[in-house]
């Protein structure tokens, strides 16, 4: 409705994969939608899109690619993963963190799933990076504050605003 072409997508999640660590950037190559809520229910405008939207790419695989490439050519440590989106406001236990692993994800958080969704549905291409700002993984799980989570997301923000700047430039 904004006339907007693309849909560029940040947030802080909690790296489950245990290759991750803290400070890392994740470039979000598929996700998992585990909100209770689909942001698509109810009456259909068709002039946004279809009822069932096809989501078998909800990651435009070029962004991705010149995103990857824009983060090794400036030495950024990048990951490429997959993100579950459950809902907050609380962190993850340690059960949820195992599970949203043993689903297939690589990182957790409480966002980005419904904005892609809906973007998709409209036929907008997407680019989503999260920051990770905390390790689900066990035998590494400490207390976390969102106060933590903001310092994190706070030093690594300058990488990630240098990718999507560089990547919304190529466009």
């Amino acid at each position: 409705m904004l006339g907007i072409t693309h849909l560029f997508v940040s947030n802080a999640s909690g790296g489950v994969n245990p290759d991750y660590t803290i400070g890392d950037l994740m470039i979000l190559n598929d996700h998992i939608n585990l909100f209770p809520e689909h942001p698509l229910r109810g009456k259909n405008e068709e002039k946004l899109g279809p009822r069932f939207p096809d989501m078998s790419i909800p990651y435009d695989k070029a962004l991705i690619q010149k995103a990857m490439q824009i983060g090794r050519s400036h030495g950024f440590p990048v990951q490429e993963g997959v993100y579950a989106g459950l809902t907050g406001p609380t962190l993850e236990t340690p059960a949820e963190y195992r599970y949203v692993y043993r689903i297939g994800a690589d990182a957790v958080g409480m966002s980005t799933v419904p904005e892609v969704i809906v973007a998709r549905h409209m036929g907008i291409p997407c680019f989503a990076i999260s920051i990770i700002t905390d390790i689900g993984v066990e035998g590494r799980i400490v207390e976390v504050s969102v106060e933590d989570v903001i310092a994190v997301a706070s030093e690594a923000e300058p990488k990630m605003t240098r990718i999507m700047k560089e990547l919304i430039a190529s466009i």
